[in-house]
């Protein structure tokens, strides 16, 4: 599943999101990462939302063990956070976003 601001032109900003189906805690990661982009990346980021229960070789290929996962694939480096993502200043401190 893609979701972006703009995917016909290069996003500023991309994310994997690894989810499962739709558990509470995989609802509150894709939310809170909408909430975070919305406000700090305005229309510059790209969000690929992974169900890790239907796509198993990119769970492989990325060495998901824990759920949800986000990993931030550009600008490098990629970093990469477990959870719901509920803690913002976190988030924002090791995604490398400016407030």
């Amino acid at each position: 599943m893609d979701d972006s601001s703009d995917s016909r032109r290069a996003a500023k900003h991309r994310f994997k999101l690894f989810v499962s189906g739709m558990s509470v805690k995989s609802g509150r990661a894709i939310e809170n990462l909408r909430k975070i982009c919305d406000e700090y990346l305005t229309d510059d980021y790209e969000i690929e939302i992974i169900d890790i229960s239907r796509d198993k070789e990119q769970t492989i290929l990325h060495q998901i063990v824990a759920i949800p996962t986000l990993i931030k694939t550009h600008p490098i480096p990629l970093r990469m956070i477990l959870g719901d993502l509920s803690d913002k200043e976190k988030v924002l401190r090791i995604l490398n976003i400016s407030k």
